[in-house]
């Protein structure tokens, strides 16, 4: 099947492709439409914030999309599309919005695989005076709600399937690699949880039979760790909350205030696949400040350049930030799993043109 004048795959316009992937798009449909009425049933306002932004998103690994702001004067100011919109919500919250959620679309460049696409839709809500547990409720409450809705509870990928109604699996980070990779992460880690010691993680990784490999830092086995052998592990049967990450990998998290060596973080897998992140969001601009720096200081190192701070969201933050808890899912993601697509494509009513 091809059009006039042209060879290979047929455009994701084509009437026959579009007709089989139709399902799918009225899947969607119901899901956000779903999603929309249970946060109007919790008392969430509805946000949009801007797609250009002054910093695109701080995570060292993620690639933006540059562009420029042309001012009246004829100069030109450097902006990026957002890889997440969670500085501008958050300056919401400090404005004074307790409860909002948006469905934003975010651009990250350089991704393009089964789960990944250049644009995609995703999914952030946040709670004023709440912490992570209650968003591990929100999830819950949320997708039971989909699957009201639209009378589908099983979640599906590569041949795994999870039942949204079935109770939910609640793992912490160092259970998670005490069960799925019999390795001890607290004595990976060593005496200063900041600074994890590197030695023993090369110990204990050549134990279990992980490739170590003479560059590598304690992150490095860690997520080789994690991808080979828990990921895929979490979420089968049952929806999976893994949570209590160590607090170098904090991201965008406060301590957890019983144990500072853990970070108040989770992330939800169902299907082996991850869906969402989530924090008790860090208040405290001038440590998140050390972290921005500490993460674009990484970047340059690893890939040769960084992006700016934002100087108006710690501004935010130094105003007062209250306490708060949020969350970024993939839309895209769960109604793949919903779907049972293979591909993200296939839910998405146009991919960006190859």
């Amino acid at each position: 099947m091809t059009t006039s004048g042209q060879s290979g795959p047929p455009p994701w316009w084509h009437p026959e492709l579009y007709a089989r992937r139709r399902p799918n798009l009225l899947l969607r449909q119901a899901v956000l439409a779903a999603l929309r009425s249970c946060f109007a049933g919790l008392g969430f306002v509805e946000a949009e914030t801007p797609a250009l932004q002054v910093s695109p998103g701080l995570e060292p690994h993620l690639k933006a999309f540059a562009t420029s702001l042309e001012n009246p004067d004829g100069t030109t100011r450097p902006l990026y599309l957002h890889t997440s919109p969670e500085f501008a919500m958050k300056k919401l919250l400090v404005a004074g919005e307790p409860k909002l959620f948006q469905f934003a679309p975010v651009f990250r460049n350089g991704e393009r695989a089964a789960t990944h696409h250049p644009a995609f839709l995703m999914l952030e809500w946040y709670r004023s005076g709440a912490d992570y547990r209650g968003i591990m409720r929100d999830c819950e409450t949320l997708l039971q709600a989909i699957a009201a809705a639209t009378g589908r509870s099983t979640l599906t990928w590569q041949g795994h399937t999870a039942d949204i109604l079935q109770p939910w699996q609640y793992l912490t980070v160092h259970e998670a690699f005490a069960r799925y990779a019999r390795l001890d992460l607290a004595t990976c880690i060593g005496a200063d949880p900041h600074n994890p010691d590197l030695a023993a993680m090369r110990a204990a990784c050549a134990a279990i039979g992980v490739r170590v490999d003479a560059g590598d830092s304690w992150d490095d086995l860690y997520f080789r760790v994690a991808l080979d052998r828990i990921e895929p592990r979490l979420g089968l049967d049952a929806p999976c909350i893994l949570h209590d990450y160590p607090i170098h990998q904090a991201a965008l998290s406060r301590p957890k205030k019983a144990a500072p060596h853990l970070a108040e973080r989770f992330e939800l897998y169902a299907c082996g696949m991850e869906l969402a992140n989530a924090f008790s969001e860090l208040t405290d601009a001038a440590e998140q400040r050390r972290r921005f720096e500490a993460d674009m200081a990484l970047k340059r190192r690893l890939y040769g350049y960084d992006y700016p701070i934002d100087g108006d969201f710690l501004a935010a933050l130094e105003h007062g930030l209250p306490d708060c808890a949020g969350i970024a899912l993939g839309v895209d993601r769960l109604v793949m799993l919903l779907a049972g697509a293979t591909r993200i494509e296939e839910v998405l009513w146009l991919p960006v043109s190859e």
